[in-house]
């Protein structure tokens, strides 16, 4: 699995979206040849490596067509198309809207709602909740978005936070349709001045108990700090005796994330398994009983 080196480029990628972006310099920025690192982007993050770069760069249009006066031709230069014609094509190929509509239609949009804007306690299909939950707030942004027109905010609003208040948005649901498979659950995360720490996690329950059969949430290999938008993902087994498949999004102590783009699917068994294993958090057999080790 090359975790390491997707992220790596999507770093590379968000940081140089406005210039000249070729697979051969994507690839170099990451150590691997260009063939294999195409096959390996499309493989792990689902489509190919030119079809995300252009809708970054749509999406970054979409931005400045509702957050600046920036002309169209001009947008069309600062997201990398050739002429105003192949920029409205594509833009509207992706927004349903040609560019000029777009900017009259959704400008008034936002403006009108900014003026009502309340914080988001419900997000359709999704459940928030989490120990001292009221210390968050969750919200639908606009402004800020990873492709679309908006994502998830979740963020902390009290100062006074204690080493275990968190918040997170999720999902339950029937196992039957996944049940001996392999699946991931992947979204596009961007974190702002996250003080403990964020990440996707994955759980499958069984029985009548509610028993635990797999988990992951990521905190081997936390989200922390300020990070631009990134790919991240958790693989789990499905047990035969799972009743409830969770998926979910959480922030504990301060910060801010912002979600978009999630995805919940079947891999192959391949696609190595991300839950923590017993073998890789205790040792083998006892060590040291004689004390005489420092």
């Amino acid at each position: 699995m090359h975790t390491a080196e997707i992220q790596q480029a999507i770093t590379f990628i968000e940081a140089n979206l406005t210039e000249s972006l070729s697979l051969a310099s994507v690839a170099n920025t990451v150590g691997l040849s260009k063939f294999y690192f195409h096959r390996l982007f499309k493989k792990e993050v689902g489509i190919p490596l030119y079809t995300y770069i252009k809708e970054r760069r749509l999406t970054l249009a979409s931005k400045l067509l509702t957050q600046s006066q920036i002309s169209i031709l001009e947008i069309a230069l600062v997201a990398q198309f050739d002429s105003q014609e192949a920029f409205s094509r594509a833009f509207k190929q992706k927004y349903h809207l040609p560019p000029k509509l777009y900017r009259k239609t959704l400008t008034n949009l936002i403006s009108q709602e900014e003026k009502t804007m309340t914080t988001k306690t419900e997000i359709s299909g999704w459940l928030f909740s989490g120990s001292g939950s009221e210390k968050y707030q969750l919200e639908l942004d606009q402004q800020t978005f990873h492709s679309g027109t908006q994502a998830a905010l979740l963020k902390s609003t009290d100062e006074a936070l204690e080493q275990p208040d968190f918040a997170t948005i999720l999902q339950q649901f029937t196992p039957e349709d996944y049940l001996g498979k392999r699946v991931k659950f992947s979204a596009f995360i961007k974190a702002d001045e996250v003080v403990g720490w964020a990440g996707l996690w994955m759980r499958m329950d069984g029985g009548f108990t509610d028993t635990i059969l797999k988990f992951d949430n990521m905190q081997n290999r936390p989200i922390q700090g300020t990070r631009d938008w990134n790919y991240y993902f958790t693989v789990l087994d499905v047990p035969a005796e799972t009743t409830i498949i969770n998926i979910g999004i959480l922030l504990q102590g301060a910060g801010k994330i912002w979600v978009d783009s999630a995805n919940f699917e079947v891999v192959d068994h391949t696609v190595p398994t991300t839950d923590w294993k017993e073998e890789e958090i205790y040792q083998a057999g006892p060590i040291n009983l004689d004390f005489e080790k420092n």
